[in-house]
């Protein structure tokens, strides 16, 4: 059994063969996907109201950044992860959350997921 087991996780992802390629390495971890949301609106939609225990998060979405669902979020006190394939440009965005550079791998998204899973304190 996965230490994700049954966590629900949010992805955010414009781009349909990234967001599918993260749908199932997440689904061999063990997690049920919530989404994924292609856009900033379908995004805020499920960042407002989704049972969710964490979030992946692509740093821009069609030209739009990702900063409203990530306050969203973050008001709800859901972890969250940042995929960009920007490099460390989305520190400023990320404000200490875990960043995957793309293309990931299953394993640095385990770890970035523990990471953001992972009891503060």
């Amino acid at each position: 059994m996965s230490d994700f087991e049954g966590k629900r996780i949010l992805i955010v992802e414009d781009e349909s063969i990234i967001a599918d390629m993260l749908q199932a390495m997440l689904e061999d971890l063990g997690v049920l996907v919530v989404g994924p949301a292609g856009t900033i609106a379908e995004a805020m939609a499920m960042a407002k109201t989704a049972a969710i225990d964490a979030a992946i998060l692509d740093v821009n979405l069609r030209g739009e950044k990702i900063d409203p669902v990530a306050e969203s979020l973050r008001q709800r006190q859901i972890p969250l992860v940042f995929a960009t394939g920007y490099g460390g440009g989305a520190a400023d965005t990320a404000c200490g959350a875990p960043i995957i550079t793309k293309p990931y791998t299953i394993e640095r998204l385990a770890s970035a997921l523990a990471a953001c899973l992972a009891p503060s304190g």
